[in-house]
């Protein structure tokens, strides 16, 4: 659990003492050289600048805040050793019970007549709980049946996806209230994302949650050992993970105006992807915020700038596969290297 705060010196060889940098400045590095390229071939092939356009660099923020915010709560379930297959399918579910329950009077055809032009608090409120509980059933199955993090939150992502096609048999929710839709509206998400980063930050780093976090993601059995309730951890992990897909749900619905049970598709991957080209180990124990909000924005550029290129969709889902696969490998390396230097 070796997480590097600042510019800190480590002793050398000879008793000189070298720098280290934080493990989030090799990442940045990459996505500014992701977007000095993009500058370049920009130039080159549409005459245009990708970096120095105010609306597309707003609309390539606002595109993967929704993700970002998927990102934190996928971080920490990795940082336990864990995976979360399920906060696509959390998206959807949640998106089609909030925008249920903030549809106006004017919806024809809402799915509750009686529960139109609701306050604010409910929609809310009730999507989140919807996304804790989806949470609570993922890290309930993991600790105490013990079954593999990948099939419990496999099983929770189709169940999920069916019962978000279930609620209205298909049919989106539309025409919501403004004070809802003003949740998806301008820089609004960006903000939550934002909020909810700096939040986990402080969390991970500063608080017991964050040390029982990495302990169970270093080593389980040194966590129970210690006294670490290892089961209600993981389980409040996971709530926090689905509360979170829960508020990307929110967010989603918002930014649409509609509630539709096909939204969320693949975000679980580009979520993980995100992790873990921030830094996150999918051994466990090793992960930051800091630097799964640079990978965000990486699958940002990367997505933004092939569109800018006009390049085909389907090259982007091949460009983040590749990334993905050279990020997890990056991380055997690491941890060789680590546990060689041990």
């Amino acid at each position: 659990m070796s997480q590097a705060r600042t510019l800190e010196t480590a002793p050398g060889a000879a008793g000189r003492r070298t720098r280290r940098w934080p493990p989030e400045a090799g990442i940045l590095m990459v996505l500014v050289g992701l977007a000095l390229a993009f500058e370049v071939l920009g130039w080159i092939f549409v005459r245009q600048s990708f970096l120095f356009n105010e609306q597309r660099l707003v609309v390539m923020i606002l595109q993967v805040a929704v993700i970002g915010i998927i990102a934190v709560g996928v971080t920490q379930v990795i940082i336990t050793g864990g995976i979360d297959l399920s906060s696509g399918s959390v998206v959807a579910l949640t998106a089609m019970v909030a925008a249920s329950l903030a549809q106006s009077s004017e919806a024809v055809r809402a799915v509750y007549p009686t529960l139109t032009d609701l306050p604010l608090i409910v929609p809310l409120a009730t999507g989140l709980a919807v996304g804790a509980l989806a949470g609570l059933v993922n890290g309930s199955l993991i600790a105490w049946t013990g079954i593999p993090p990948f099939i419990a939150t496999l099983g929770v992502m189709v169940t999920a996806r069916g019962i978000a096609k279930w609620y209205t048999h298909g049919e989106p929710v539309s025409l919501l209230t403004d004070a809802y839709a003003g949740i998806g509206s301008g820089a609004v998400p960006v903000a939550i994302f934002l909020a909810t980063a700096a939040l986990f930050h402080l969390a991970l780093r500063y608080t017991r949650y964050g040390k029982f976090t990495y302990a169970i993601g270093a080593n389980p059995q040194a966590a129970r050992v210690s006294g670490i309730n290892v089961g209600r951890h993981l389980i409040v992990v996971y709530t926090i993970a689905g509360t979170l897909s829960g508020l990307a749900g929110i967010v989603t619905s918002a930014r649409a105006e509609s509630g539709q049970s096909g939204m969320g598709m693949m975000y679980e991957l580009d979520a993980i992807a995100a992790a873990v080209i921030g830094g996150a180990s999918l051994s466990g124990g090793v992960g930051r915020i800091t630097g799964t909000v640079i990978g965000t924005l990486i699958l940002g550029v990367v997505t933004s700038g092939f569109t800018f290129l006009r390049i085909d969709a389907y090259y982007q889902e091949i460009v983040k596969g590749a990334i993905i696969v050279v990020a997890v490998v990056a991380d055997q390396y690491r941890q060789r290297a680590r546990r060689r230097g041990a």
